[in-house]
Formats: structure tokens, sequence, C-alpha cells
């Protein structure tokens, strides 16, 4: 039991091990529940597609979870970066808007929750500029994150944005003093980008004063679902439950999910990857163990797992989706959240601009 925890208490670095974040997350958990009004949280996407079922339980879910507790709430619709690794932003407003419904649907309130566009706050990016100056051109090519997405992307050259991403990701994550940033394990390099931004720029310019927080992690418990060929869950393979899908279009990505050649279902995520994926999607959906979901399923084999993984989902997201359909009636609704959430986070940028610039001695 934590009886006490100093939130402006240094945060643990990568370097400190995993370990050594795993257990300031786990009291930052704790303090959340004490004493949420004290946290500040960024989060959000980029707007390249419907989202799925693995953002739902990856992210989304958490989000809702967050905002009810009373976390104060930031989602960024990153359509900036959707350059990042692409040419051209095709069908950008049309994601722009899926990504809001999809919000809506499952739960985060635009009344507790500011829902912005990066394009839409020019104070936000401006802050790239003076962040840029603080990182070194060495530490942003040794990020593994940036390297794996660049190799992911299969270009042929590198963009400056591309590059710079984890730059720009500070001032995303900076603009608004958030102080909790929920990530998996593989986004933690990022983070550690923001933090040393924030130091450097304290350490340079605050005079004693510090200008930035310098965030913390809240690791996420979120689970690994695999997309229905096996392969990691994404928006641009097709293997994916969209949260919009159909009854019907789910059903049919089920049926034809990879699995094996072992009749007996059993919920072994290291040996059976594909089979453990569907049982662990089945056991979110029902909230049961997933080792009690495939017990039940048995020696009924691969077809009787997808007809409960079907059966589950379809249960589950009809609530959600039935809430989507409504919201996508009223497009002028979906508009007005994002002006409102627009005008919101541009008027926390200018704050933050402003006395960046007052800082830096910059005011003319």
């Amino acid at each position: 039991m934590i009886t006490d925890f100093d939130l402006s208490a240094e945060a643990p670095a990568l370097s400190d091990g995993i370990s050594t974040v795993q257990r300031r997350s786990a009291a930052l958990e704790e303090l959340i529940h004490r004493d949420p009004g004290r946290f500040r949280v960024l989060t959000g996407d980029r707007p390249t597609g419907r989202l799925h079922l693995g953002h739902y339980f990856g992210t989304l879910h958490n989000r809702v979870r967050l905002q009810d507790l009373g976390v104060e709430m930031l989602v960024i619709i990153a359509d900036y970066q959707v350059l990042t690794d692409r040419d051209v932003a095709d069908h950008l407003t049309e994601h722009v808007e899926d990504l809001v419904l999809d919000y809506l649907a499952v739960g985060v309130d635009p009344e507790r929750a500011t829902i912005f566009t990066h394009s839409a706050i020019p104070a936000l990016n401006q802050l790239l500029l003076p962040f840029l100056s603080l990182i070194t051109v060495a530490e942003l090519s040794r990020n593994p994150t940036v390297k794996e997405e660049i190799a992911q992307s299969q270009q042929s050259s590198v963009s400056g944005l591309m590059f710079t991403y984890p730059a720009h990701q500070a001032a995303d994550i900076l603009f608004c003093k958030a102080n909790l940033v929920p990530v998996g394990q593989d986004q933690l390099p990022h983070l550690e980008v923001t933090r040393t931004i924030a130091r450097r720029f304290n350490s340079r310019y605050g005079n004693g004063v510090p200008v930035f927080p310098e965030p913390d992690a809240l690791l996420s418990a979120a689970p690994l679902l695999l997309g229905t060929d096996g392969a990691k869950m994404s928006k641009s393979r097709g293997n994916a439950i969209a949260l919009a899908a159909s009854a019907d279009q789910t059903a049919k990505l089920i049926r034809g999910a990879k699995t094996d050649a072992h009749r007996h279902i059993t919920y072994e995520p290291t040996t059976r990857p594909e089979v453990s994926s569907l049982v662990l999607l089945a056991s979110l959906c029902l909230d049961h163990d997933p080792h009690q979901v495939a017990e039940d399923i048995g020696g009924r084999g691969s077809s009787a797992l997808k007809e409960t993984v079907t059966e589950a989902v379809n249960t589950y997201l009809a609530p959600i989706r039935d809430r989507r359909a409504l919201y996508a009636q009223d497009r002028d609704h979906i508009r007005k959240v994002l002006r409102d959430g627009n005008e919101r986070a541009a008027a926390i940028a200018q704050t933050t601009l402003d006395e960046v610039r007052a800082t830096m001695n910059s005011l003319y």
C-alpha cells in the first residue's frame, strides 16, 4: 500500500530499467484514484483510417476510464503527422471526422475532454522550432521508434517531418503541460525525448523556475491482439475489425481469421499466438478469464472458437455501433465538437507560447 507519493519527484528514465518505470506507473495509478485532478493527460491518434478493436482495448477504453475518474483529458487528432510516412493525406477530412465519431461512440465526452486537430493550433506547432534546438541529430537518429517507422514506411528517402517526429510529439505533449501520457513500452523512447526537451528548456531558460513538467509514462496494460492474418493488427493491412464494421462484416473477418491445426482450443499466447489472440478477444468482450473461455470451447475446434468470438464481439460492439450511427447522422455536431476543442486547445497553446517567448526574452 502506497501511503505517500511525490508527483514532483523525478520520473525514472529508460536507462533505469523497465521494472522501475512499471513501479512508478503503478504508483501513479493509485494516485490517480486518490486525486485525479492533479493530472492532465495528452493522448491521440493519426487520422489514417477508422479505429479498430486493437485501438479500443489498447487505448480508447483506458481514455474513457481516466476521463470518468476525473482526469483532465486532451485528445489530439494528429493530422500533420499523417504526412510523416506518406506523400499525400488522402481523404483526410473524412478520416478526421471518422475519428471523432469513434471517440464519441466509445464514450469520450467532449464536455470533459478536449478533442482537437494538430493543424488547427498554430501556437502548438510554433513550439517545434525552439524544441529542435534542444535535441541533437544524433539523439533523433538513435530513437528506436523512429528507426522502426522509417523501416516500415518503405520509402526511398526520409522526410524531415519523419525524422523530427519525436520533437513534434514533444510539442504536442508540452504545449498543454501534460504531466501524464498513457503509452505502451514501445513508445517510451518518444516520451524520453519529450522529457529531455522539457528538462533542457527548463535548465537553459527557466532561471530556476521550471516552465514545463517532465511528463510521466502511464504504462498500458493493454493486451496484444493480433490481426485476423496473425500479424500485428493494422488499419493498412486489412486485418482489423473496425469499430464501425457491421455485424456481418465482423463475422466474415473472424471466419477468415488464421488459427492452427490443433483441434483442442487452449490459451497459450507463446506457442499458439493466433488461436490465443482470438480467445483473448472473446474474453475481453465477455469479461471472462481467457483460460476459462478456452476450456469452455475445448475440443470443439476453431469453428466453435470463431462462433464464440463473433457472438462476443458483436454483442459487445452493438451499443457502440448504435451510438456511432446516431452521431453520424449529424455531421454538424461532429464539426462543432472539433471547433470547440480547437478553440480550447488554441487558447492553451497561445498561453504556453507567450510564456515560452517571455522566458526566452523574445517578446518584441
